[in-house]
């Protein structure tokens, strides 16, 4: 049941609760697995995706599992769209091409630069990939920290002011607010929120 940073895997993984506990951390046929074998009565399952925290809307059981069909499973966007037909010429190396909206002054100043509009764009991307990575690594941790509380501790004492802290990057009062929730619950959510409160990252 060790919880894993999802980030340093390719592979998508989930972790289940019920009544503040933790019940079992892997793949969604891990989590089928381990549900079946348990007896929850009429105890209610939260299983959240490690990726994003956001809530599977039903947990599979096993025989559901078997029968799912791989266009049945969630996907991130875009990656079911079809691969596009090979071009004579040079290879587009996974170039994607979507609308992008700018002010005529933008177009004028993006077609003068070397390579032309569509390598500059590219390049200041990459560049403010590499400037706000730390930022960037921080607010997807404390969004994830906030969607995982707010489906499982909505409830608890010291809620409101746990939420306040979090977006505020002040970790002892975060602490101290949370201290009283169910310990596999707390423990979950401090691996959560352990890039949200890096003091290099903080804006």
């Amino acid at each position: 049941m060790m919880n894993n940073d999802p980030s340093s895997s390719d592979e998508l993984t989930y972790t289940a609760f019920a009544a503040g506990k933790q019940l079992a951390h892997g793949s969604l046929a891990d989590i089928a697995q381990a549900l079946s074998a348990l007896d929850l009565g009429d105890a209610s399952v939260l299983v959240f995706n490690d990726l994003t925290c956001e809530p599977v809307d039903t947990p599979p059981s096993e025989d559901q599992l078997a029968k799912m069909s791989a266009s049945a499973l969630r996907v991130m966007p875009g990656s079911l769209e079809p691969a596009p037909a090979p071009a004579v010429g040079r290879p587009r190396l996974g170039v994607v091409a979507r609308e992008v909206t700018l002010l005529p002054r933008h177009w004028q100043w993006l077609s003068a630069q070397q390579g032309g509009a569509s390598a500059a764009l590219r390049r200041l991307v990459d560049e403010a990939r590499r400037t706000h990575a730390d930022r960037d690594m921080q607010r997807a941790a404390t969004e994830r920290a906030y969607r995982f509380m707010s489906a499982i501790a909505g409830h608890e004492a010291g809620f409101e002011e746990a939420s306040r802290a979090l977006f505020a990057y002040d970790e002892a009062s975060f602490l101290t607010h949370t201290d009283s929730w169910p310990p596999d619950v707390r423990k979950h959510l401090l691996s959560l929120t352990r890039n949200a409160f890096k003091n290099e990252a903080r804006p």
